[in-house]
Parts: structure tokens; sequence; C-alpha cells
């Protein structure tokens, strides 16, 4: 079994958005990386995951990379065959087609000796790298309710969802009200006999634009979460009204709480009757669909826009830090007792994926410089700091923009501090884990 040396180099496992930021700002900074991708072409979720009538919700604005703006004749909410074009566009004007190695599936990633990582690809070839970026994404790995009963139609999860056409006449469910879901039941209202848009908990639905502005353009980098809130607030109640009008309670948390649904069919198609609100489905029965209010609808598909499972399926279980939603790293990307495994781009902004990766990829290529400088994770550094690990995935992209520009005028005071705690653990070493040890592991986790 072959094993190529590439010791002073490291691995961006994806091509999607999030990775083909990265490998421009690692090309930029001139780090040397190779990049990998599991499908047969860039472009991550915008090449295989989403639904033809798809469009961004976040406006082209904030969306593009801030170095590389979108075509001027793109509308403020491009299709998703404009994002696919706009990334290799990208991924063309800065030559990174050159280093990306497509149909490439990562079987393993694992510490090895002297703190460098083995990756072995499902062909069984291994390298070895200085770092790991995880650039994997985390609209992939379907998350499904589980349901009482049994149903004799089709049950689907959103990500299944391609083209019009498998609405098409049919009596459609859509279980949730994020944004997948929100697009289905719209999308069913105009070719479907039926479509219904369950809901455990009523979602606040905030208008794309405003006076002719897209919302997220609206707001500016100095706002607080707390005025953004409110400002939306406003805008939600001049828009859409409030929820009664539409035969739905008021959602029970705060805007911002929850990843924001941006949506104004589903409150016009409510109004014209082709889509009618339930709330969470008690049982499956036959064709029938039991709700949480004794009432039941006939279906004979079901659309599961339920979410997907942050998942590393390719580290041993003892690397897949994950809780719930959030990766238990410091930074948002740095683990302190392992360096050179960076998780990038699993947290959800309030929309602006371009714009923050275009301030955040110069930032963490000084971080990996200074990693080259010490022995210790920077994540150990930002802990003995006083950071704590997070406790949501989203954040506020207004917050984050903010933060970066505190880090790169304060970094050389974080470099300074980052040696002195380096000083202190002379002897860190990454632990090694042997494949035999992450066998036997994931053989105790499919018996427990």
């Amino acid at each position: 079994m072959t094993v190529s040396k590439t010791e002073t180099k490291h691995l961006i496992i994806g091509a999607g958005f999030v990775g083909l930021g990265m490998a421009q700002g690692l090309q930029a900074a001139g780090i040397p990386y190779d990049q990998v991708d599991a499908s047969d072409d860039i472009g991550g979720n915008w090449y295989h995951g989403v639904y033809e009538t798809a469009h961004i919700i976040s406006s082209r604005k904030i969306t593009q990379f801030t170095h590389f703006p979108m075509p001027e004749d793109y509308p403020d909410f491009p299709s998703a065959k404009q994002m696919r074009d706009y990334l290799n566009q990208f991924a063309d004007h800065f030559n990174l087609r050159q280093n990306i190695e497509l149909r490439r599936t990562v079987a393993l990633v694992r510490p090895v000796e002297n703190n460098l990582w083995e990756v072995t690809f499902e062909n069984g070839e291994k390298r070895i790298y200085k770092g790991v970026l995880i650039c994997n994404g985390h609209h992939w790995c379907k998350r499904l309710p589980e349901f009482e009963g049994q149903f004799n139609g089709e049950i689907i999860h959103s990500k299944d969802y391609k083209h019009p056409d498998q609405l098409k006449g049919k009596k459609l469910l859509v279980i949730g009200g994020g944004n997948s879901g929100c697009d289905l039941a719209a999308e069913a209202a105009r070719v479907g006999e039926k479509s219904v848009l369950s809901l455990r908990n009523s979602v606040w639905f905030i208008p794309k634009s405003f006076a002719g502005v897209p919302v997220s353009d609206l707001v500016r980098w100095w706002m607080p979460e707390w005025l953004q809130r409110w400002i939306t607030y406003g805008i939600i109640r001049l828009t859409f009204g409030k929820h009664e009008s539409y035969g739905m309670p008021e959602p029970s948390y705060r805007l911002f709480e929850k990843h924001p649904t941006l949506n104004n069919e589903v409150p016009y198609y409510i109004k014209h009757g082709r889509i009618a609100p339930k709330p969470g489905v008690s049982r499956l029965d036959g064709w029938e669909v039991e709700f949480s209010d004794r009432t039941r609808e006939t279906f004979d598909l079901i659309v599961c826009a339920t979410g997907y499972h942050l998942s590393y399926p390719f580290l041993p279980p003892e690397l897949r830090r994950v809780k719930g939603a959030t990766v238990q790293c410091y930074g948002g990307t740095f683990l302190d007792d392992y360096k050179g495994l960076y998780y990038i781009g699993w947290g959800q902004a309030r929309g602006g994926v371009g714009s923050l990766i275009s301030a955040y990829a110069p930032m963490f290529c000084r971080c990996l410089q200074l990693q080259d400088e010490i022995n210790v994770p920077l994540g150990l550094v930002l802990k003995e700091m006083g950071q704590s690990l997070p406790e949501t995935h989203l954040s506020d992209p207004q917050q984050a923009f903010r933060q970066l520009k505190f880090w790169h005028l304060l970094f050389d005071g974080f470099a300074k501090k980052a040696r002195q705690i380096d000083r202190r653990h002379p002897d860190f070493n990454n632990l090694p884990i042997a494949e035999t040890e992450i066998q036997m592991s994931d053989r105790e986790t499919v018996v427990r």
C-alpha cells in the first residue's frame, strides 16, 4: 500500500464555497496545500445538494467573496445555477483547480508520530500531511424524524428534492419551517394538488427585501444584535403583520435564536389558501397523517425538511468533537489537545458566507504561520487565555466581522502570549491514534 510523503503541506477536505475560499486564502499567503473533494466537480452543496429552483437567501452583496464580486448582471438573489457558475469563475480566476483532486473520498484522518496527520483515501492510498482543514460542509448528512405508525406514500428528505416535477399533482406534507421547507411548500402551492406545512413551533418569516432593498443589506457593521433584532421585528410587522392573521401561534423563541427563515411566499400562499399551516405530526396512518391538534389529512408524499447532522465520519471517534450542532473547539476552529486539525465552516452565520470567509481566511493563515512557530496547539493558547467552548452554532456576522478586525489589530500581542504559554508546555506532542484503536472503537460504538 503506497504512502505518499507530503509533510510540508496542508490538506483541504472539500471544494465547496468554504473550501474554495480557504484554498485561495492559503494560496495568497504562500502556504502549500492539496485539496480534495468526493464529488466529480467543485461547488459543494451548490453543485450536488440543492434543488433546481433554489436561490440564495442572503443578498449577492454579502454572499460574494469581498475580493471577487459577482457579475453585475446577477440579481440580488442569484439562482443555484448562477452560484455554481460564480464558484467556477472564482476557481478559474485564482487558478485553484491545479491543486484540486476530484472523486477523492477521504476514509480516515488520524494523528501519527511527529505531530503529523495520516490521510487514507477510499482507494487505499495514504498520505502524510502537516495539517488538515476540514471544510466538508454541514448540508449532507440527512436528519430524519422518527414517526409513530406507517405511511403508505413516499417519505423523502428535502435534500432528495431536485425538480418541481417531483411535486406536480401531489398531495404534499412538508415537515419543517426552515428555508428549504418553506421553498418546497411554496413550490407545491404552485404545482401540487395540496400543500401543507407542519411546524412544531411557528417560525419568524423574514421578508427577503424591504422597500426594494435586501433585508441583509440593511444591517451595518456597527449594529449590535439587539438593534438588528428590533429593526427586523419592525420589518416583519410592517410586511406580514401578526402570526394570528395566518392561523398560526407566535413563535416561542426570540428572533435570531434559531437560524432565520427568509421567505415571502409562505405567508402569501397561506392567504391564498394554497398552503395550510398545521402543528407537529402526531402519527402516520396509511395515507393519512394525524397532527397534534387531532386533525387528519390525506397525503401521498411527505418531505422532511428537518435539517442535517454535523458529521465527520472520517475522523476517529475521539476527534468527532460534536455536541449537538456545535464543534467543541476554540476560536471556532482549534483543538486544545491536538494541533494540525482545523474544523472550518461548521457554524451558521445569518448570511454572508463569502464575505465572512474573505475576512476569516487571512486571519486563519496568520494563525497557521504562528502554529509553525510554537509547539502547543492554538486551541490550548485560547483556552489558557480564558476562551470558552461554543454553546451555539449560530452567529451574528456583524459581530464576527468586528471580532476579526479586533484580532487583526491585536494579533502581535496574541502571538506574544502564545509564545509565553508555549514555554510552559515544552513536552507537548499530539497523541497518535492507531488504526486498530479506531476500528475497535467503531465496533464498540456499533455494539452499544
